[in-house]
């Protein structure tokens, strides 16, 4: 039982209205995109129709790497990424460091090279041009972009989304002081009782169960978007005299006696087998520095191993192929602070234990998005008392809240039709702007909010069950040749999407009774 005096109690729940009113609907935009990146790699692979099982890792490598190695300028060999893109295609991106404004960048000769080994793609460009969104996988970058920095130009898009991340963190606090009753509101849900009380017990019960998941996922955003934009320069000013570059290398390089003697680098066949064998699982990312030296390293990236949340980085010597040593993610030797940063990312997006951990993240994530709709909805109809003032705030609410799932499956349909054109990487994102101008539109010129709610509820459905219909008409795999490669994503996608689908479609008129249900005599238990 958390008892706080009563003055104590009101200013609490001012802190938490308000905080939530102030960038909520952000905040439920920020959370909504989080929730469904969560499965953006599975996204991926239903939406690009990506059939294969293998690992690029899992094939022959090291003789790609060394002919394309002598077809880059030696000025661009300096380092190399290797990674996995489109159907377990492998990506090599040949590259040097520079600066440009002030800030470190990649830029040299990216390379794609298909499962039977034939050059699909050779470009020229920056890190940002070779990780960006490619037409193959538009729909699931557009999601996880929208999450990071929701399209606002850097560095302004990644600071928004801290304050927001610390405006969930404020919300999360102050919701946790103001509930009197911590573990009886677990588990209150009085189903028997007035729609009044049941739709606080609702809110009180999501968000209370919610409460472990928003600390994280408020603390680790918040880090994500400052860690580059403040932390990185300020550290970088304090230790390394402005010098971006050498603090890079100083935490995330390896250390070494320099060595420039041109020496192939080799055993990479052999270093991808042992890395499998030793992380006990297929690199996400592997790093070549001093490609084509004497002092070469190979650094493999590998997801956490079972029952473990810190990722797995091995080096080894480029000469020879030999294991060196299993090396930290932010350091030279294991640390305090370098394992809390490296559990970032999988406490952040859930990856740590496959799709379990995955499938735990995207209903505490959908709890977080209820939890700030229904906050907002009742902090809304408590202050509205008959009057017509917070119309336009309702009507926006109701935009935002369901209007955002449905322009995010807008760009979906948009970049399943246009994908086939080679334009996915323009319409997708496109494809959502209209989707919204559309949902805006309308929504200022609907009689009401309540119907407008109902409208987006059936419209959301039916795209929903639309969406794998499509999918199939532009050329997808269908459910018996996925399965026949071992791809159960396709499907699983598919019927995730029919059955969402389908019980929008039936419970049409949700919305508008939850609406009536909800009435001004609501108490600030919210």
């Amino acid at each position: 039982m958390i008892a706080l005096p009563k003055q104590e109690t009101k200013l609490m729940v001012a802190v938490h209205g308000w905080s939530g009113i102030v960038l909520g609907l952000l905040l439920y935009a920020v959370v909504l995109t989080g929730t469904a990146a969560v499965f953006a790699e599975e996204i991926g692979i239903w939406s690009g129709g990506h059939v294969a099982t293998q690992s690029a890792f899992e094939r022959p490598i090291a003789s790609h790497v060394q002919k394309l190695g002598a077809d880059t300028p030696a000025e661009y060999r300096e380092a190399v990424d290797l990674f996995e893109t489109g159907d377990h295609d492998l990506g090599m991106f040949f590259h040097r460091h520079e600066m440009e404004a002030g800030m470190p960048i990649s830029r040299g000769w990216f390379y794609l090279v298909g499962a039977d080994g034939a050059v699909k793609e050779r470009s020229f460009g920056t890190n940002e041009d070779v990780f960006g969104p490619r037409n193959d996988n538009a729909f699931s970058s557009f999601l996880v972009e929208t999450h990071v920095r929701l399209h606002v130009p850097s560095p302004y898009g990644l600071i928004l989304t801290g304050v927001l991340g610390l405006a969930m963190l404020v919300a999360a606090i102050s919701g946790l002081l103001i509930h009197r009753h911590l573990f009886k509101d677990i588990f209150t849900l009085r189903r028997g009782a007035k729609p009044v009380l049941l739709n606080r017990d609702r809110h009180s019960v999501a968000g209370t169960w919610s409460l472990p998941f928003a600390f994280i996922l408020a603390f680790t955003g918040s880090f994500f978007s400052f860690f580059g934009t403040i932390g990185v320069p300020i550290v970088a000013m304090a230790a390394f005299g402005g010098d971006v570059e050498a603090l890079n290398e100083s935490v995330f390089g390896n250390p070494g006696t320099p060595d420039a003697r041109p020496t192939p680098t080799a055993g990479l066949d052999r270093i991808t087998i042992d890395a499998i064998r030793r992380a006990g699982a297929v690199p996400t990312f592997a790093a070549i520095e001093n490609f084509g030296r004497a002092d070469a390293k190979v650094t493999t990236y590998h997801p956490p191993a079972s029952g473990d949340i810190a990722p797995i980085s091995l080096v080894y010597n480029g000469a020879d192929g030999t294991f060196d040593a299993q090396k930290p993610l932010i350091g030279p030797r294991p640390s305090v602070g370098g394992t809390l940063a490296a559990i970032m990312s999988p406490l952040h997006f859930g990856n740590f234990a496959g799709i379990v951990s995955k499938a735990i993240w995207f209903g505490l994530g959908f709890a977080m998005c209820y939890v700030t709709y229904t906050g907002l909805r009742l902090w809304l109809v408590r202050r509205e008392a008959g009057s017509r003032s917070l119309d336009w705030l309702d009507r926006s609410l109701v935009i935002v809240g369901l209007g955002l799932p449905l322009a995010l499956l807008g760009s979906g349909v948009a970049f399943l039709l246009t994908m086939p054109l080679e334009t996915a990487t323009f319409w997708t994102p496109a494809g959502f702007m209209i989707a919204s101008a559309a949902v805006i539109a309308a929504g200022a010129l609907w009689r009401s909010a309540a119907s407008f709610a109902q409208a987006l509820t059936a419209l959301t459905g039916v795209v929903m069950l639309a969406l794998p219909i499509l999918r199939l008409l532009m050329g997808g795999p269908g459910w018996v040749n996925a399965l026949e490669a071992g791809q159960w994503v396709i499907p699983t996608v598919d019927l995730a999407l029919i059955v969402a689908g389908g019980a929008l479609v039936r419970r049409l008129r949700f919305l508008e009774k939850s609406d009536a249900d909800i009435t001004p005599v609501m108490q600030a238990a919210e």
